[in-house]
């Protein structure tokens, strides 16, 4: 075959390939995006993040240990468009000890929303109870200061203390779910939903989950499942895990099979991954201040 038969066979192909792999570069670039960063110095610690079932624009974000009986009301800019205070447990001398993940869900009353917050932060695995609150969700206003009232529960663990960042809210089974952080293989844990206000009650261990790879980046942050339950992300330090939930199929069954990887650009200390409203993506932001805040698409 002459030169020129060859030049005239290759250089198409060549073209084609050069074609890919700049749409690839694209596409790659594309996979997530800075919506906006933490735009005030009283969020230097924020550790969950969970959308508003009432407001399709706002996120609620908190730090962890360190601060007070708070939440944060934000737009995907990372603004500030409420603070939302409660009273917290009178034995913490600032309401709360280390509140570790957020979420939104269904409640005691029917067509209600409820924001979750999860004082379940134990890195010690000393403390003698954790607790999660449950507040009403509200409708956005112009008040930038809200005071509203916080129904907790206290949960024991059936074997013994640990640490814990991820709180999940079930809205098929009706489930808490709890996960700890800090072993090789985590503990899932859940109780229902329709808990007695002040109680102290023991958690069901339900199953253990592995996922490879170093400490600390292998330790699970963060976790979420989406608002119809058919969803579910967990997170890592370094990766994050996706779950399609099967008909029928309670979550803590679900995580059991082998998770999809979804693209994940690791953080400083990322320890925040809620799904948006709708399912079909999810943000992330980090410890820190002016910590970027992350959109991703699912696939």
């Amino acid at each position: 075959m002459s030169s020129a038969k060859k030049i005239k066979i290759i250089l198409p192909v060549i073209i084609v390939l050069f074609f890919a792999a700049y749409a690839e570069h694209k596409f790659s670039q594309k996979k997530e995006n800075i919506t906006g960063r933490l735009q005030n110095r009283e969020m230097d610690e924020i550790s969950g993040i969970a959308a508003s079932t009432l407001d399709s624009n706002i996120f609620y974000v908190h730090n962890d240990s360190g601060d007070t009986s708070r939440i944060f009301a934000i737009n995907p800019q990372g603004q500030i468009k409420r603070v939302i205070y409660f009273k917290g447990d009178p034995k913490e001398p600032l309401g709360v000890a280390d509140c570790e993940d957020i979420a939104v869900g269904i409640g005691p009353d029917k067509g209600r929303s409820y924001i979750y917050l999860g004082d379940i932060g134990d890195n010690g695995a000393e403390r003698k109870y954790i607790t999660v609150y449950r507040i009403p969700e509200q409708r956005s206003s112009k008040d930038s200061i809200v005071r509203t009232e916080a129904v907790p529960i206290h949960f024991k663990y059936p074997d013994g203390a640990r640490d814990a960042e991820t709180l999940m809210i079930d809205p098929i089974e009706k489930l808490i779910y709890i996960i700890s952080k800090r072993t090789d293989s985590v503990n899932v844990y859940t109780y229902p939903l329709n808990f007695k206000p002040n109680d102290t009650a023991t958690l069901n261990r339900r199953c253990k989950l592995y996922f490879g790879g170093f400490r600390p980046f292998k330790w699970i942050t963060a976790g979420d499942i989406s608002r119809d339950g058919q969803q579910i992300l967990l997170k890592s330090y370094d990766k994050v895990y996706y779950w399609r939930r099967l008909k029928n199929e309670p979550v803590w069954k679900a995580m059991q099979r082998k998770p999809i990887e979804l693209f994940y650009k690791p953080e400083k200390q990322g320890e925040a991954i809620g799904f948006t409203l709708d399912g079909k993506g999810y943000y992330t932001t980090s410890e820190g201040l002016f910590a970027p805040i992350y959109h991703y698409k699912i696939p």
